[in-house]
């Protein structure tokens, strides 16, 4: 069941200029560019998207599509909103951009810390900016080992991790990602890195006891006094849309704070919004030492994270000097669309929208698992999986899924064996059920 196309009266290219425009724009692409999760020498013929408005995106020959993935769950104010393009407008003809090294700042990345911190748990205290998810968890695991290192216990290096976390594609975050076939051909990555176990029971079982007597078990195998800090995200994304047991993350904190652990949690996906609070761990009753955000705090209109650091991790680090940064840290119009996208999220009531339009579209597909190759569908707030089961053609199975849907002008994403959904948060109902009716019909025939 194909989406209505949206179409507008315009006196512009005709449908066959459309069409060669797109071929050509699509063989450049193919000659010129290695896109990320690619196959190099193999490439693709692109979608190549021009336009975007709310939910909804436009490729350059005119179709439409519904937009079930926010790109990579970074817009959850949607696309084209006009105030964002204004702030950024109005700061680049003030300053565009100018180092924060050292003594140097601006007033938006100023301004932007102080809201961060108006809307955080009261342990954070201070801001690291960085561009993106992956730098921000490059940033938390030195930062937490560095702490370690001034308080006089350089031995406290070991991170704890999970399989199936994701938390990047640099030289620490990738070691921390539990993910084998995004590990897979780069050689040694940076040691110190132990896994636990997925926070995860097939429809529901409670697992909590046994995740919890692991962590036990291998602190007291490494020794707590070797081991810098426990990185997750509150909800796995990547991994496949997986929320833990409801207990999960109080008893994990419990464990931590008896042995001197700090807690990373990497909410590059679940800040802003996503689940319904402003942060993740505030939907979970967690206080970590360091928290990680990127992608819906400029709803990705311009690249922008920010690391929030704790009053533990500020107490250890005290006079260390932290000789790490990136060129762009602070950037002043990254800062000024993040003001302004933050106003966005407050304004319109998008948190609580989110939690609202998420179980709608969990009741939706909730009844999927009666298909015999549906494992489950899970969710929380605007964060969904579909997990499939056919066995070793299941990534395959998933793979058809996306592309099928995509040709019906729906965008979702096949993650492994998941079909993964996170929508803006400002999509409409009528565009939620069109998603729902093209995600089921393809799901069932999988």
């Amino acid at each position: 069941m194909a989406i209505e196309q949206q179409t507008t009266t315009s006196t512009g290219p005709s449908g066959r200029e459309h069409d060669d425009r797109a071929r050509r724009l699509a063989e450049l692409d193919v000659r010129t560019v290695i896109h990320p999760h690619s196959v190099i020498g193999a490439p693709e013929e692109p979608l190549i998207l021009e336009r975007g408005d709310g939910a909804m995106v436009w490729d350059v020959t005119g179709k439409a599509y519904i937009d079930g993935t926010c790109g990579l769950w970074q817009c959850p104010v949607g696309h084209g909103r006009p105030e964002l393009a204004e702030a950024a407008a109005e700061q680049i003809a003030k300053l565009e951009f100018y180092s924060s090294f050292g003594d140097y700042s601006n007033e938006p990345s100023i301004r932007l810390a102080e809201r961060l911190l108006e809307l955080a748990p009261p342990t954070m205290r201070r801001v690291f900016f960085t561009n993106g998810g992956s730098e921000g968890n490059e940033t938390a695991i030195k930062l937490a080992r560095l702490a370690h290192h001034h308080a006089g216990r350089p031995e406290r290096s070991v991170i704890l991790a999970r399989t199936g976390g994701y938390h990047g594609m640099g030289g620490g975050s990738l070691a921390a990602t539990g993910i084998d076939r995004l590990r897979a051909g780069y050689g040694p990555l940076m040691p110190g890195i132990e896994f636990l176990a997925k926070p995860h029971a097939v429809r529901g079982a409670d697992v909590t006891d046994a995740l919890i007597a692991e962590i036990e078990e291998r602190i007291e195998r490494i020794g707590a006094d070797r081991i810098a800090a426990f990185v997750g995200e509150p909800v796995l994304g990547v991994g496949g849309m997986v929320p833990p047991p409801p207990d999960y993350w109080p008893r994990v904190q419990e464990i931590l704070r008896r042995h001197g652990i700090l807690l990373i949690l990497d909410e590059v996906v679940t800040a802003f919004g996503r689940i319904g609070h402003w942060f993740g761990c505030e939907r979970y009753d967690v206080e970590p030492d360091i928290i990680v955000t990127a992608k819906g705090l400029s709803s990705g209109y311009i690249p922008m994270g920010a690391v929030l650091v704790g009053e533990r991790v500020l107490d250890l680090a005290g006079g260390a000097a932290f000789l790490h940064g990136f060129t762009y840290n602070g950037h002043p119009v990254g800062a000024a669309v993040a003001l302004a996208n933050i106003d966005i999220l407050e304004r319109e009531g998008l948190l609580a929208r989110a939690d609202r339009l998420g179980r709608r579209l969990l009741d939706a597909l909730k009844p999927l698992e009666r298909l015999d190759h549906v494992l489950e569908v899970r969710g929380v707030g605007m964060m969904l999986g579909v997990e499939l089961d056919r066995g070793p053609d299941t990534a395959a199975a998933a793979a058809g899924v996306q592309a099928r849907a995509r040709a019906d002008g729906v965008i979702v994403r096949a993650s492994g064996n998941t079909i993964v959904l996170s929508p803006p948060l400002v999509i409409d109902e009528q565009q939620l059920d069109a998603l729902t009716r093209v995600l089921t019909e393809h799901v069932a025939t999988a």
